[in-house]
């Protein structure tokens, strides 16, 4: 397996990347969005809603968690082959502040692409409300994603 294509464009990568995402239907169930698509960096954003909270009215942990899932591995399928695909082997999930705010902010980087694994960290910031002008880090992320080889390949091996 091959890395990013040297000659793969900053913009032809975002397309490739945003075609994956049509498939990707959780993300699009709870409205998050990426806005920023960059190799071995993804940066998603999500609108605070009623429906996005638990019982005392912060985001709830599973929306916080999935949301880091995301771009931790996003920024991991930025840098894999169009072919291939990536899956979260093993996700940790610290939650340091409750989320509260008017929008999440979600950003992951891969620490370390390899061949089988990559490892992948991320982070979960609120903005609105009481929160400083760059936001309140709520949450911070570590996964670990595995490389997932095309069905032609997996067969001939």
């Amino acid at each position: 397996m091959s890395s990013l294509s040297v000659s793969e464009s900053n913009a032809e990568l975002e397309a490739r990347i945003r075609r994956k995402l049509q498939r990707q239907q959780f993300m699009h169930l709870i409205g998050a969005d990426l806005t920023t698509i960059e190799p071995g960096r993804v940066q998603a954003e999500l609108k605070l809603e009623l429906q996005h909270q638990q019982q005392r009215g912060f985001a709830h942990g599973g929306l916080v968690a999935t949301l880091a899932d995301l771009v931790a591995g996003f920024a991991g399928v930025t840098l894999i082959p169009d072919e291939y695909g990536l899956v979260t082997a093993d996700l940790r999930v610290s939650y340091l502040h409750p989320g509260l705010g008017d929008k999440l902010v979600a950003t992951g980087w891969v620490l370390k692409a390899g061949r089988r694994l990559h490892f992948c960290e991320a982070e979960v910031r609120a903005f609105g409300g009481k929160n400083p002008a760059e936001g309140l880090v709520i949450a911070k992320a570590s996964a670990t994603m595995a490389v997932v080889e095309p069905l032609v390949a997996q067969a001939a091996g």
